[in-house]
């Protein structure tokens, strides 16, 4: 098992198709416990029950950094210690940038790209403390390629920003043996893009998609995993593409 011992805070893990989710059971397979939290608290107790009595689900509003820190916490209370940090909370909206509000954009920003900070802030101080820590955090092939299929430029910014986050939490923070790394994926089949991909717009999308097919969560799931286990002891600041091919550097 990769993570036999380890604990993990998962963000944003209670949708039963997502990516979050998909990792918690990964993560639960390979060993670790694990604390699933979401904004709602109801769908997080829900997500963790099945993985078993050493796994929890817990309230946290990551764009809330009293929110953050009680969650930490209390994740701190019940595992004793935290290894492994999964910034993986997001939210997404299709709109085009000269429809962009004032409340979109900060609605957008603080969830995506704040959450990584205030959660990062909670439990940074604790992996420090024990000069060890392994913190993945979800950005999106749109920050890369200017622009995705369900996202608009706000997001796009938004994931933008979490790369330059996560690079300098890596700088930082490498002398106190945390490593920080960014997950890129593109599309993805999960709850955000259920019901809005026509059959025109998949067989379109696949023509840019050299694996021709769409992603899955548990393709994620499965990378967020190496980088949270000691295969990747030597690597921090990376960026590692989950696009099938979609984008190619």
């Amino acid at each position: 098992m990769l993570l036999r011992g380890k604990t993990a805070i998962i963000s944003g893990a209670a949708s039963p198709r997502g990516i979050g989710l998909a990792t918690a059971r990964r993560f639960a397979a390979e060993g670790a416990r694990v604390a699933i939290l979401d904004i709602d608290a109801d769908a997080a107790a829900d997500a963790a029950a099945p993985l078993g009595e050493s796994h929890i689900g817990l309230r946290c509003d990551v764009a809330d950094k009293s929110s953050c820190e009680q969650a930490v916490t209390r994740v701190i209370e019940s595992f004793g210690t935290i290894d492994i940090l999964i910034n993986n909370a997001g939210i997404t909206q299709p709109v085009k940038l000269m429809e962009i509000t004032a409340a979109d954009w900060d609605r957008i920003q603080d969830v995506n790209l704040k959450g990584v900070l205030f959660l990062s802030q909670a439990v940074i101080p604790h992996m420090r403390a024990r000069r060890s820590g392994s913190i993945a955090c979800m950005s999106s092939v749109s920050a890369q390629r200017g622009g995705g299929i369900f996202g608009g430029p706000h997001y796009s910014a938004a994931k933008a920003g979490v790369l330059g986050l996560a690079k300098a939490m890596a700088r930082e923070f490498g002398p106190d043996g945390i490593r920080v790394n960014c997950v890129t994926p593109g599309l993805i089949g999960t709850d955000i893009t259920a019901g809005k991909l026509t059959d025109e717009m998949r067989v379109k999308i696949l023509e840019g998609i050299p694996l021709n097919r769409l992603g899955t969560a548990d393709d994620v799931a499965g990378i967020y995993t190496f980088l949270a286990s000691d295969l990747s002891a030597y690597v921090t600041g990376a960026v590692i593409d989950v696009n099938g091919g979609m984008l190619i550097h």
